[in-house]
């Protein structure tokens, strides 16, 4: 008989942070599929007009994702952002160094910019301070954001957009601290950059927010050292700083995979240590802010990407086939911003469409919705309002990398206008089901609307074109009595538990 057990105390006076719906934002780079062949293919039969498919768009809508980073990813540090405007027939094809590819640039700043007003998303403009800088960056928001009169902003409008952009959020490079990077720099070399860079594209648009590069991975031998030293340098002209992170289960040890979420929050509470450390030393009245622009599992594809030819158009690459194990630690990366609501204002699951991605295509053929989709539309959906810090206590267990594990993974999200609670839960045992008690006796009035649970016996289950294997499912194994819910959560499960408030009460 299993000895597994949890509770948790929820109260609505225990409030972190209200939750920036930009936490469930994505990110799609000129990069493998993602672009040509995931979100535009002309010929389809379900392209529009434009030659972007309405199918890729249904499911971007359906996870209301909130704003979008583009072009790049290691794509933007060699990227000339012209190459990418004017007339498409006069648009260079041009050798993509970060990935080893051919970019056609057939879709551009306007195009995309067009695509993600469509899907309901802003964007996040990432600048070129790889092999670029300064002045390229001062003039791409010039032309993306400034009304017209000008060089840069009468081009946009000859170019067919009449109106500007007006993107308010900007990227001040990417991953500058990775050897692999285009133009990589060291952390004085960049800090000084980033923060010239920073004043000049204010002065063309003092209303942006900026993203200053924070580390790559937990793993970088500069961390945390690179963000003390670039902070030194942009903590007043940025608004976030940037974190970055990949997991995967290359040893086969489910039950360490899915504890690497720990590692994610170590991760968070270091750079909220830095942050703070660099506004004492600087006595500054600014609290930097967080923004986790790429995170996701990524490891499946390592072996096949190896094998590409270099010098193709658009090859399959990244191209992650998601397990049902990786949904879990996609959901419990999900459950650690929302625990950080209060400085974690953005994120981007790295990608959104077949590169790394909850959304896969087949060129001319079908969509669908890869395992990791479910996690990622619960919370975007539901993870709406205030984050709240629930009291509790879980029994625990160790892994290879891990002590004291928690058995439940959790997070609660309150939306007083739309007066529902959600209970975001993990069950991260691979053997026993979890008993679950909550007390939410605070929520007076309130009842069970739905428990839904994603989970499967088979840990390595896909979804294919043919086939969705893993999908969500209505629980009923929950009961609200008395302000006491009671719940047992199936082994290796996520769930989602929404109670509203009852008619009159």
């Amino acid at each position: 008989m299993s000895n597994l057990k949890a509770r948790m105390i929820v109260d609505k006076a225990f409030r972190i942070a209200e939750v920036d719906k930009r936490i469930y934002g994505s990110f799609v780079e000129h990069l493998g599929r993602a672009v040509y062949g995931g979100i535009y293919e002309p010929g389809h039969p379900a392209a529009d007009a434009l030659g972007f498919r309405r199918d890729v768009m249904e499911l971007v809508r359906e996870l209301r994702v909130p704003i979008i980073r583009y072009p790049g990813g290691n794509f933007v540090s060699g990227y000339n952002w012209e190459d990418g405007v004017g007339p498409v027939a006069e648009r260079p094809r041009r050798l993509e160094l970060a990935w080893r590819t051919v970019e056609s640039n057939e879709i551009g700043t306007n195009e995309f910019v067009r695509w993600a007003k469509e899907a309901g998303s802003d964007v996040m403009m990432a600048v070129n301070l790889g092999t670029r800088g300064i002045d390229d960056a001062r003039n791409l928001i010039e032309y993306c954001n400034h009304p017209g009169g000008t060089y840069w902003s009468d081009l946009r409008r000859k170019h067919g957009v009449a109106e500007p952009h007006r993107i308010k959020t900007w990227c001040l490079g990417n991953e500058m601290d990775g050897p692999w990077q285009i133009g990589h720099k060291t952390a004085h070399e960049y800090g000084r950059l980033a923060l010239e860079t920073a004043k000049a594209m204010r002065q063309v648009d003092p209303g942006i927010e900026l993203v200053s590069c924070g580390s790559s991975s937990t793993g970088m031998p500069t961390f945390p050292q690179w963000e003390a030293d670039t902070l030194d340098h942009t903590y007043e002209a940025a608004d976030f700083v940037s974190l970055h992170q990949y997991y995967g289960n290359r040893d086969n040890d489910t039950a360490n995979f899915l504890a690497q979420s720990l590692d994610m929050d170590h991760f968070i509470h270091t750079v909220v240590s830095v942050c703070d450390y660099i506004k004492a030393k600087k006595r500054s009245k600014k609290t930097m802010l967080l923004s986790f622009d790429e995170w996701n599992v990524w490891y499946h594809s390592n072996g096949a990407d190896s094998r590409l030819e270099p010098w193709t158009e658009a090859p399959p690459q990244l191209e992650d086939v998601y397990t049902f194990e990786d949904a879990l630690l996609v959901g419990s990366m999900l459950l650690t911003f929302l625990r950080h609501a209060d400085r974690v204002k953005m994120a981007c699951l790295a990608q959104l469409v077949n590169v790394i991605a909850p959304i896969m295509t087949e060129n001319g053929g079908r969509v669908w919705k890869q395992t990791i989709y479910y996690p990622y539309l619960h919370t975007s959906l539901y993870g709406r309002g205030v984050s709240l810090k629930p009291v509790v206590t879980s029994t625990k267990h160790d892994t290879k990398d891990f002590t004291d594990v928690p058995d439940l993974d959790s997070a609660v999200v309150f939306n007083e206008e739309e007066e529902t609670l959600t209970i975001f839960a993990v069950n991260r045992s691979l053997n026993d089901e979890l008993p679950l008690d909550c007390d939410v006796r605070s929520f007076e009035g309130y009842r069970l609307e739905q428990h839904i649970v994603l989970t499967h016996d088979d840990m390595k289950a896909v979804n294919t074109a043919e086939r969705e294997e893993v999908a969500p499912k209505e629980c009923r194994s929950s009961r609200l009595d008395n302000g006491i819910l009671e719940t047992r959560l199936p082994k290796a499960s996520w769930n989602v538990i929404r109670l509203t408030k009852a008619e009159g009460k």
